[in-house]
This record gives structure tokens, sequence and C-alpha cells, in this order.
């Protein structure tokens, strides 16, 4: 079995319509063509070698331990620009990776340059279609090299020499220092005419502009906008710009757990992550992604909002069929290696409360309604009236029977607490009484079948007495006031019950070798979201410097060039699950968010920072759509 470079030695570069994972050891191990949710011509992420990779380095890495991986990396100012440099014996090299702005096929442009002495180098490129399964046709074409196969083909373009042997594209070449050599990977359909070679140079530039100037429409300029501003740029990375959808993430059944199975793909559009993620967007200042991905959500739940579901595919497409890839071994032999994703069937009550809180937050923000997205938001609580007393899976997507999930009812709290808001503010037009009477008979209920009076605490499910990190928003939602002894008393239970190394949080306890209550053996490693709302819920709760003690903790978590995975195992100290994921940068940004506000309040009052009013301009710069 391969042995794997560990998920933090990766690094993303995209162009907000697909993305490629570069290791520090100069392979492109992940890429997905035309999109993110397209099969891969690069996969030895979840396999081997010999599933596809492209490698560019100086050829005395595979026989000197010494330069074997890059010497320094980052990315370049506020961009999504790699920068890489080798030192070896004889000299010192730097490659810039990047995708270019998508203007016609997608392009991955790698820019070696010589910084001192003399340096050999080597490219060495394995294109794999279909996850690695499918051997191309290379040939060369009027000096250019293409690799072909069914309906895809990628083209190379280098100044180097280039041969192919046993379905691999060699490139030796030696720089000194200020020369340079380029290599343009460029995919389009196999039919289609040969795509135009590009000027390596101008496509470097208008990439750095792009993402300069996106980055310029933030807001944020606080303690931590380095952390911040690389968060947000991810979360830009992780948008489909053609349709406004936003995937949960840019690979597939990376693992929460070495070796085990519970390996998801997650390169799809959740309602949840993607409201979550839009939510950080504009509480710092980006808001035309909220605009598209209002019209987004109009298109995927287009006349049939009874039949609302959790997740679409990133321009809406309903049906997503989860299936395994056999010949994949998996990440570290974490298998199956799955393609599309069966939660997509699920009942989520939840989501109503994260998209309708999205809707809200962007009345706020000032984006205009439009009569269309009122008709959906009428619709869409009149289904959650009728259903809101139904049992469902749950955020966290069980696959064992469903159960009355507390967080899942306070969404849906959320969701018509929302709604009473905006008929208050003129925005609505709905029956303000019903609405009230609704509110108040989801809050009892969640009150006296979700408490446990004797642990002081709210359970994950009406009767049940495991905890569950999601009730660690009820406070941060408007639910209950942060001062209620209740509140109170789940904050200090999950600390105590699910709390691990360094004060990290788990979803929920899971079961080991037996399914537990999410229907999966195996465990997990520290939930990184969760974590973040630990930080919001002590900050709302007055321990503002645990809050703060911790929030550095994580940060510290992030690789070298600011990403998060979805989970972390404090024990091995490695990050797990799918890389980057939307929800621990969107977690981040909003608990930087809160803090700042916090310590400004802090600095001109002797007195414990007060809470926002609802709604009020103060409350808007320091939350997601969940955290109203």
């Amino acid at each position: 079995m391969t042995r794997h470079p560990r998920i933090e030695r990766y690094g993303l570069i995209g162009d907000s319509q697909t993305s490629a994972h570069v290791c520090d050891d100069g392979s492109v191990d992940w890429l997905c063509l035309p999109r993110f949710d397209s099969s891969a011509v690069f996969a030895r992420l979840v396999g081997e070698e010999q599933h596809g990779s492209w490698r560019i380095a100086p050829a005395a890495s595979a026989d000197d331990p010494g330069c074997e991986i890059a010497a320094e990396r980052r990315y370049v100012g506020d961009s999504l620009v790699l920068e890489s440099v080798w030192r070896t014996a004889t000299g010192v090299v730097q490659v810039t990776d990047f995708m270019p702005p998508r203007e016609g096929e997608p392009q991955v442009i790698r820019i070696v340059r010589g910084l001192t002495g003399t340096v050999e180098m080597r490219s060495t490129m394995r294109p794999r279609f279909g996850y690695g399964r499918v051997h191309p046709w290379i040939h060369e074409v009027g000096g250019r090299m293409v690799a072909e196969a069914g309906a895809d083909a990628v083209w190379v373009d280098t100044g180097a020499e280039q041969v192919e042997k046993d379905g691999v594209i060699v490139s030796a070449f030696t720089l000194s220092a200020g020369q340079t050599q380029t290599f343009v990977l460029t995919w389009c359909p196999s039919h289609s005419p040969a795509p135009n070679a590009p000027d390596p140079k101008e496509a470097l530039a208008a990439a750095l502009g792009y993402w300069a100037d996106w980055a310029r429409k933030g807001s944020y300029e606080g303690q931590y906008r380095d952390a911040v501003v690389r968060s947000l740029i991810t979360l830009k990375a992780m948008t489909y710009a053609p349709s406004g959808g936003i995937v949960a993430a840019p690979t597939t059944s990376l693992p929460e757990e070495i070796g085990g199975i519970r390996n998801w793909d997650y390169r799809y559009t959740w309602l949840r992550d993607a409201a979550t993620t839009l939510g950080a967007l504009l509480g710092t200042g980006h808001v035309e992604e909220a605009q598209a991905w209002r019209r987004w959500l109009l298109r995927a739940v287009a006349g049939d909002p009874e039949n609302l579901q959790i997740m679409y595919g990133i321009t809406a497409e309903r049906d997503l069929p989860e299936f395994e890839l056999p010949w994949l071994p998996g990440y570290e032999g974490s298998a199956p290696v799955r393609v599309g994703n069966g939660a997509a069937g699920q009942l989520q009550l939840d989501v109503y409360g994260e998209a309708i809180d999205l809707l809200y937050l962007a009345h706020l923000s000032g984006v205009a309604r439009c009569a269309d997205t009122a008709v959906l938001h009428q619709r869409l609580i009149e289904i959650l009236a009728r259903r809101w007393q139904e049992p469902d899976e749950g955020i966290w997507e069980i696959r064992g029977p469903r159960r009355h999930f507390v967080h899942s009812k306070v969404m849906a709290w959320v969701a018509v607490d929302r709604t009473i808001r905006l008929v208050e503010a003129g925005a609505l037009d709905m029956d303000l009484v019903a609405l009230i009477e609704l509110r108040d008979a989801i809050h009892h209920e969640v009150c006296e079948k979700g408490f446990d009076p004797v642990r002081n605490t709210f359970t994950q499910s009406y009767g049940s007495t495991e905890l569950d990190a999601a009730t660690l928003l009820i406070a941060a939602t408007g639910f209950l006031p942060p001062d209620d002894p209740r509140v109170i008393g789940t904050v200090d239970a999950i600390q105590q019950e699910l709390a691990t190394v360094d004060g990290l949080v788990a979803r929920y306890r899971t079961s080991g070798t037996s399914a537990g209550v999410d229907g999966l053996a195996g465990d997990e490693g520290a939930f990184v979201l969760c974590s973040f709302w630990l930080v919001d819920a002590l900050a709302l709760t007055g321990r503002v410097e645990e809050a703060t003690a911790l929030f550095e903790r994580l940060l510290a978590l992030r690789t070298d060039l600011g990403l998060l995975a979805e989970e972390y195992d404090p024990v091995q100290r490695r990050q797990l699950g799918n890389f980057p994921q939307a929800f621990p940068h969107m977690g981040m940004v909003h608990s930087a968010l809160l803090l700042e506000r916090f310590a400004a309040e802090s600095a001109t009052s002797t007195s414990a920072p007060a809470l926002p009013a609802p709604g009020s301009a103060q409350d808007r710069a320091g939350r997601t759509p969940q955290h109203a």
C-alpha cells in the first residue's frame, strides 16, 4: 500500500470552477476536469501513483532526502497562486502553480524559475482519466503533447522536450539563475479543436489581479486579518462561478478515520454548507456571491419546494447516486472511495432554518428581495409548519433510524423566527399571529422534550442521554439568551463529555467497532467546526478569555498555507477528512468576527460586553446565517 503524504502537506489552487491539490513534494495528486464534480485525471490522493499525478521537482529529489520536498512555500499575497522554493546542493529553484481565471477551457500552469546556481529538473506526468482507471492515448500533434480517452483530452505545452514512455510524459531540463521553463495543461473535449496555448506570464498577472481585486472588496481588517482573508479566499475557491453553487469541499473520500469507512464525496452543494459559507462572505462585505446563490436556490428548488433536497449538484442537479470505485485503494487504505452522495435523499429539517436565515441576512445586508424569492420563502414555511414534528436524519446525516434531533427543531424555530422578523420589517406578507404561535409551539416542545433537567443540558434528541455539539448553537441562534442556566449547563456538559485533547470538540460520541447513533461503525477525529462553535458559546456566555485561547489553538491547527480539513486527530496531530472543507473556514471567520466585537466593546467599557440586538448593524457584523 502506498504511504500517502499527510493531508496538511497539500496546497489548493483553483479557478472557481474546479481545483487541484499540490503536494509539497511538487506533485499534483488531485485534479477533476472540467468541474469540481467531474472525474479526476490525477487521483493519486485517494489511490496510488498509477492512478494519476504530475510531479515537477529537482531531479536530485529522487535520491537526496534533503530536497525531497520544497523548503518553503506560500501563497502570493491575497491570491490562490502557490509558490514553492526548492534548495538543492547545486542551486535554488522556484515553482509557481496556479489556475488562471476561466475564460475558455480549464488550465493548470506551472512556471519553474531558477533563482541561484544550476538545478536539473524533471516533470513526470501520468494522466489517467476516469479516476485513474482509463489509460489515455498519448501522442504528439504539431509539437504539442496530447493525452485523450473517450470524451476527454488534456494538452501539454512546454518549451522543454517531452517524451512519452509507458503512459508517462517526461521532461528533463536544467535551469540556471534567471532562466524559466513553463508547463501548461489544458483540458478540452476530445472532439474539439486543439486549444490555444496561453501566455503564462499574462495568465499569472491575470490570476494575481483577479484574486487581489476580489480580496479588496472585503471589509475585515481586524487582528486576525491574514487568517480571515485566507479562509475567505478558500471559500471563494469552492464556489462554482457559472451557477453560484458552492461545494462543501473539493475532494471525495478523504477519511474521517485512517483505515475507516467514513469516507464521503463532498463535491456538491449542501443548502446548509452553502448558506453558512455565504453568511461568512456577507459578514465580511462580499455580497455578489449571495446574490448568485439565491438565483441558484430558485433554480434548484424550481416549482417543487415540497421535495426540497438537502443537497444538489453544483448546477442544481437533483440525482446524485452514490457508488464506489473499487479500483482505488483509498487514502492510506481508507476504503471505499465514493462518488455521489446517498444523503441527498435524506430529510434534514435544519436546512429550512439555514436557508431562511441566509435570506434574512441577505435582506439585512442590502440584497434586494424579489417576488420569486418571497413566494419560495412562504412555501418553505408552509411545508415546515406541516413537517417540523417529524423525526429526521439531522445535521450529521445519520445512516441509522430517524430521530427527533434537538438541533433540527431549533433550526426550525430559527426559520420561523427569521420569517417573523421579515414580516415585522414589511419585507414579507404572511400571517404574523400564526407564525408567532408556530414559533412558540416549537420552542415549548424543544424545552420540554429536548432538555435533561437532571444533568442541566440539552441532549442530542428527544429521550436520549447522548450529547451533540450542535446544541452549542442554541444561544447563538437566539433560541435562548446566553445567560440562561440551560445554555450554560449545555456548554459545560459538552466540554466535559465531548471535548478531547486541547479542548477540541467531537460532534457526538461514536461507538468504535459497533454501529452508533449514526448507523456506522468506527470513530472519527475532533470536528473542527464544532470547536469553533465552542469558541462562540464560551464568548457569548461571558468566558471571552477562554474563548480566545481556544480560538488561537484552533488557528495553530491550520497548515502552513492556512488551510483546514473537516476534522483533526489531536492524538496523532494530523488533519482528517475532506480538505479543505468550507465548514471550518466559515466557523473560523465567524469566531474571529465575534471575538473582535467583544474585544472592541471591552476596550470601551468596564462592564461585560452586551449582546447586540437581533438584526442590528452590530449583530450583522459578527454572525453567519446560522448565528443570529
